[in-house]
């Protein structure tokens, strides 16, 4: 079975081609800039040059009909003719309490992503642009929806509604949704493979660091807690996102310094984080840099995100009322030692005995604990789209 997984974004698309008989990457690639000059597609095939090519294009669906073509290239293509494809998965970022799962993609499902546009302005419309796209140019291929939020639905009640009246849930679904949940599910899977013991049976707190970076714990499998909230702002601070502030902060800034909402908006999400609090950048390796070159705002901000992280995985211990396993993932969490250094040496109390010659690791699976470690830690890199792979071919074989 060939599964085609896709990621759109407002002017990008991200697409991998599987061969789920071994859970190969049969090709991938990435289309910048649509709808804008200079739109480009970059395509990799295992064994094969890169390819680059450079073309207008208008819309999604001139993205997705130049990933079709370059699929089906008999250059550097790896299929035949777009009928090898089976089925196609998209990412799509909101499902609010609808989805508590993928499911496969029909008139029912596209209305209520529709109805969760005010909940990820930036993300459900180029979503849904990849999902259309798709069913005007492969119209017989089914479509299968996996959520960013699906894997936090089972959060108990408690931990997801927020201290306001209960009417603002009930009428109008301000709870905690969380992000990232595809990784979460797929390192926290991940992990358990790892140590050889059923995933229902442990307490695993997920840390995926990135320029957007959220914390899950995860008991007996499933999701009990997590750091983003009702949007992807809530919870740590980020590459340009505030995280968890005093919520007067905003009263005060629309009150004293005259912004408007949107302004407002501008500062939590673009200019906040450890970019607001560095001034220099919100990408981490070039504040580890300015942090060795000696620049106090660089290091505040670093310092500052290792606390955060600290405080929210003592917290989901706490929540779990203990932990087996902590995991790091995603950018930072893959490829820093140092960020993993300074955020471990501060978990003795939770039984976490670091090793730092294990540590000296990128991009790839290995444990940073010692072999006496009460709490065992792995790095794990993640792996979102296989786990979009494999829910969509499991629809589609039930679905056939």
């Amino acid at each position: 079975m060939e599964i085609l997984v896709i990621n759109c974004g407002s002017s990008s698309l991200k697409y991998q081609l599987f061969d789920m008989e071994q859970e190969e990457v049969m090709a991938k690639g990435l289309v910048e800039r649509i709808g804008i000059a200079g739109s480009r597609l970059i395509h990799t095939c295992p064994g094969k040059d890169e390819v680059r090519i450079e073309k207008p294009l208008d819309n999604h669906k001139n993205a997705i009909g130049l990933v079709l073509e370059t699929l089906t290239n008999p250059e550097y293509g790896p299929l035949q003719s777009y009928e090898d494809i089976d089925a196609i998965g998209h990412r799509v970022v909101h499902g609010g309490e609808a989805f508590a799962s993928s499911v496969k993609i029909d008139n029912d499902v596209m209305e209520a992503i529709k109805r969760n546009i005010d909940l990820a302005p930036l993300h459900n419309p180029p979503n849904i642009m990849g999902i259309e796209a798709c069913a005007e140019i492969l119209p017989e291929v089914p479509q299968v929806a996996v959520f960013d939020t699906a894997f936090h639905q089972t959060m108990p009640d408690y931990a997801y509604i927020y201290g306001l009246p209960y009417e603002f849930y009930k009428d109008h679904g301000i709870r905690k949704y969380g992000f990232h949940g595809t990784s979460h599910q797929y390192v926290a899977n991940r992990a358990a493979a790892l140590v050889g013991k059923p995933i229902e049976d442990l307490k695993i707190i997920t840390c995926h660091l990135g320029n957007g970076a959220s914390i899950t714990a995860v008991q007996d499998g499933k999701s009990v807690e997590t750091s983003m909230g009702f949007t992807p702002l809530e919870g740590l601070i980020m590459g340009t996102r505030s995280g968890d502030i005093d919520a007067a902060i905003i009263i005060h800034l629309m009150k004293h310094l005259k912004m408007t909402v949107d302004e407002v908006n501008e500062i939590l999400n673009k200019k906040s984080g450890v970019y607001g609090i560095s001034g220099i950048s919100s990408d981490f390796r070039d504040l580890e840099k300015a942090e060795e070159e000696g620049n106090p705002r660089a290091a505040l901000a670093l310092k500052t995100f290792y606390h955060q992280v600290v405080k929210f995985v003592g917290a989901y211990a706490a929540v779990m009322n203990g932990v087996d396993i902590i995991v790091f993932t995603a950018g930072l969490g893959e490829n820093s030692d140092v960020a993993r250094e300074e955020i471990c040496k501060n978990l003795g109390y939770l039984g976490v005995e670091f090793d730092k010659g294990r540590n000296n690791t990128r991009k790839k699976e290995a444990e940073i604990s010692t072999d006496s470690s009460k709490v065992r830690v792995f790095v794990i890199p993640t792996n979102e789209e296989l786990m979009i792979a494999r829910d969509t071919a499991e629809i589609a074989k039930a679905n056939s």
